[in-house]
């Protein structure tokens, strides 16, 4: 994909430099007329796809804890340019405490947007509908579904019971993080409707390059404890919803459909429920 000439005057902007590309999309940096960088995100086929709420909530966001968004069409995203490094780079680095407290600094940045209602937003009841309508295979392990059944049980009480429902980024992470002059902020959201809590759930399974380091029991806790504190609520209900997001990650893997497969991958969700 290339950025058209006329897509760059639209954002008044010039100096395309091709930085990375996506399954869905293509990411290039560019100048603006007053000299700073600006980043621009290019659709495939013109399809946001399942971001198109997540801008939705970046522009409410108007650069709290976030990315600001300058313009955008139907097709692409003009906005801020973040050239600073990741928490992903600090915990592959070895400094996963640094990374711990920039997530949930950055998180309770996010959560400062006064309330606003963004009708585009997916609420967690229909976003956790690939888990609760999980399969299995006549040969599917018996731990393992034991396994998934229960994840899928704590998930509709956490559903049921949410507290603090509020605008959420949705797939909050160490990668989706980058400094800036302004500070950490974030970036590439999902644009979620749920509780409060469910904003770090994601974060236990990051970085990528890190997954024997993250797996462990004795990171999931020190990291529980700082995101709990933070987020005000007990480590066992963070737990709890990390529970249910890694079994609802493995049921979009999956297609809703298990088998002997996704045994080993069973194995995070697992922990998690051991560690409750």
């Amino acid at each position: 994909m290339s950025l058209s000439q006329d897509l760059l005057n639209e954002f008044s902007a010039h100096s395309p430099s091709h930085v990375t590309d996506t399954n869905i999309a293509s990411v290039w940096r560019v100048k603006l007329a007053d000299g700073n960088s600006a980043a621009v995100k290019l659709y495939k086929d013109d399809n946001f796809q399942d971001e198109a709420p997540g801008f939705d909530l970046l522009v409410a966001q108007d650069g709290l804890g976030a990315a600001r968004v300058y313009a955008r069409t139907n097709s692409a995203v003009l906005m801020e340019w973040l050239d600073g490094s990741s928490p992903g780079d600090l915990t592959r680095g070895g400094d996963d405490r640094a990374a711990t407290e920039a997530l949930i600094e950055t998180a309770n940045q996010l959560h400062q947007m006064p309330s606003r209602e963004i009708p585009s937003l997916d609420p967690l009841e229909n976003r956790f509908r690939a888990l609760l309508e999980a399969r299995f295979t006549a040969d599917c392990p018996q731990k393992t579904e034991a396994t998934v059944r229960a994840a899928a049980v704590l998930a509709k009480k956490l559903l049921a019971t949410q507290t603090n429902i509020r605008p959420l980024h949705g797939d909050f992470h160490h990668d989706n993080i980058k400094g800036s002059e302004r500070g950490y902020l974030a970036f590439d959201a999902k644009g979620v409707l749920g509780e409060h809590t469910f904003e770090l759930a994601n974060a236990f399974r990051n970085p990528v390059g890190a997954e024997e380091f993250y797996r462990r029991p004795e990171t999931i806790l020190k990291r529980a404890a700082v995101w709990s504190a933070g987020l005000q609520v007990t480590q066992n209900h963070l737990l709890s919803w990390a529970a249910a997001y890694s079994a609802l990650s493995l049921s979009w893997t999956h297609s809703s459909s298990f088998g002997p497969d996704s045994s080993k991958d069973v194995e995070l969700i697992e922990t998690f429920l051991y560690l409750l």
